[in-house]
């Protein structure tokens, strides 16, 4: 995965605009999904040694490694067939939200290589559940897939906090069954007031709602995780974790991009999300007080 990327991918894509070379490598790699032959070539030059497989078993699913492709890359599921040539041991799709929207406005995604770092403000922009869903029921299904697949839910943009619980519940309901394992999205920080969810009220009240309905598949429930922003303090944390706890989720993803200018940052006027190198020491000790 690396020596292709390296070699062939990254030195097209950075003389491209951002948002541009991001779309430009999701359409790449979903013809290349069509394309079986050629796949499975590239999986083989770009495969991994048995040393760097070590298989994970986690949830009754089977990672072939544990480095995923992370939600905001392939939002409406175009792409994730392909991702196995390229070495990754699952996808997580999305975010997807009830209702279609278009985000934020551009420009809207900043690229920092010097820092190895990217500032994004997108906003949520998919097809909505009913599109995704429709698409993923011409895909390989569960059973049929090379690595596990995560789909990744968040708030539609015109739907109040106080009505969240039915939005991520209509996406639930049209997505669980394409899906071998399911994210709630409360910590993107570019959806207005979408992070106040993850306070212990309106959090409870929607881990509750979803909660329920996976239950009610019976045995075809799906693993339930949570993810969070790195910018929640320990007693913040603390107590998502009794409310993650109290409904009996498989587990938590940390963390998602943070408002925070650390460093070199300190200076930068970019509104939204920043990831990469700046974003590592803290949330290895988010993982770590969660762990």
């Amino acid at each position: 995965m690396g020596n292709f990327y390296r070699q062939v991918v990254k030195p097209l894509l950075f003389r491209l605009d951002v948002e541009q070379a991001h779309e430009l490598g999701v359409d790449a790699l979903a013809l290349l999904g069509r394309l079986g032959p050629v796949c499975r070539l590239l999986e083989a030059w770009n495969g991994l040694s048995p040393a760097q497989h070590r298989p994970v078993r986690v949830w009754g699913l089977d990672f072939p490694n544990a480095i995923g492709l992370a939600a905001g890359f392939d939002k409406n599921a175009r792409a994730w067939p392909a991702a196995a040539a390229l070495g990754f041991g699952h996808v997580e799709i999305g975010t997807v939200t009830a209702l279609a929207q278009p985000g934020n406005p551009t420009p809207r995604l900043f690229r920092y290589p010097e820092e190895c770092a990217v500032i994004n403000r997108m906003g949520f922009n998919n097809a909505g559940s009913d599109a995704v869903a429709a698409r993923l029921a011409g895909q390989p299904g569960i059973g049929q897939r090379r690595i596990p697949l995560g789909i990744n839910l968040g708030k539609s943009k015109v739907t109040p906090n106080e009505e969240a619980a039915r939005d991520y519940l209509e996406s639930f309901g049209r997505l669980a069954d394409h899906a071998d394992y399911v994210v709630v999205n409360v910590s993107s920080p570019n959806t207005p007031g979408l992070r106040s969810l993850q306070d212990e009220r309106p959090l409870r009240e929607l881990l509750g709602a979803l909660s329920a309905a996976n239950r009610a598949r019976g045995p075809e429930r799906r693993p339930l995780l949570l993810k969070i922003a790195p910018d929640l303090g320990w007693a913040q944390i603390d107590a998502v974790l009794g409310v993650i706890a109290e409904f009996g989720l498989d587990g938590i993803i940390a963390t998602n991009t943070t408002l925070a200018r650390p460093g070199s940052f300190a200076e930068v006027g970019q509104a939204g999300g920043l990831s990469g190198a700046p974003l590592r020491r803290r949330s290895t000790a988010v993982v770590a007080y969660i762990a």
